[in-house]
């Protein structure tokens, strides 16, 4: 090899250092501080996890993922694979003849009749008994939610009514009219809750 080609090789690489530093600083550090600064400064909410408080200001969850609540007196959400650790996400992809999934929702509507004998399996909405994709879900549906009324109202005390009237309240319509579903954020739901029972 002749100091020409070495030369030539010794530049290549050098510029290839070069380059390479520049883009380690540039989509390394710059972009993803500006990108986060720009996030903190127009949506810090949802910037630092869409975090709730409660009344007393403490932290009780995040908007995106769902928690499971086992007082009995309180909205339930969806079946979740995973526990509703945020720390991964996903679901067992079963088919719908598979028969683990089969037991599973035999095993949640058994719980479902003993928990809400005033509710019929047949008005029984889907997603109570279903897990999402993700397996931390925090929305269920407007018809889950009104099904649970009966129950919380003999455990609480409250009138359907104003449960129905609580419900409303905070179920959310389609994003822009258009995209997803009607929704209730069941941590949401059970905060406003929480403060009408105490």
């Amino acid at each position: 090899m002749n100091n020409v080609e070495t030369s030539n090789k010794s530049s290549m690489i050098g510029v290839a250092a070069r380059i390479s530093l520049v883009m380690i600083v540039l989509c390394g550090l710059i972009y993803p501080m500006v990108s986060t600064g720009i996030a903190q400064l127009i949506f810090p909410q949802q910037a630092n996890g869409s975090m709730v408080k409660d009344g007393e200001g403490k932290v009780v969850g995040s908007e995106l993922i769902g928690q499971t609540f086992t007082n009995p007196a309180f909205f339930q959400g969806r079946v979740s694979s995973i526990e509703n650790n945020g720390a991964g996400s996903g679901s067992m992809n079963y088919a719908p003849s598979n028969p683990e999934l089969v037991k599973r929702i035999q095993e949640s509507m058994v719980a479902w009749e003993a928990a809400n004998p005033d509710v019929p399996l047949e008005k029984l909405p889907i997603d109570l008994v279903t897990n999402s994709g993700s397996g931390l879900d925090p929305d269920i549906s407007p018809a889950s939610a009104t099904a649970q009324i009966p129950r919380i109202s003999n455990l609480t005390g409250l009138d359907q009514a104003e449960l129905q009237k609580l419900v409303n309240n905070h179920t959310k319509e389609r994003d822009l009219g258009i995209f997803g579903d009607p929704r209730v954020n069941v941590l949401l739901l059970n905060l406003a809750l929480g403060e009408m029972i105490k």
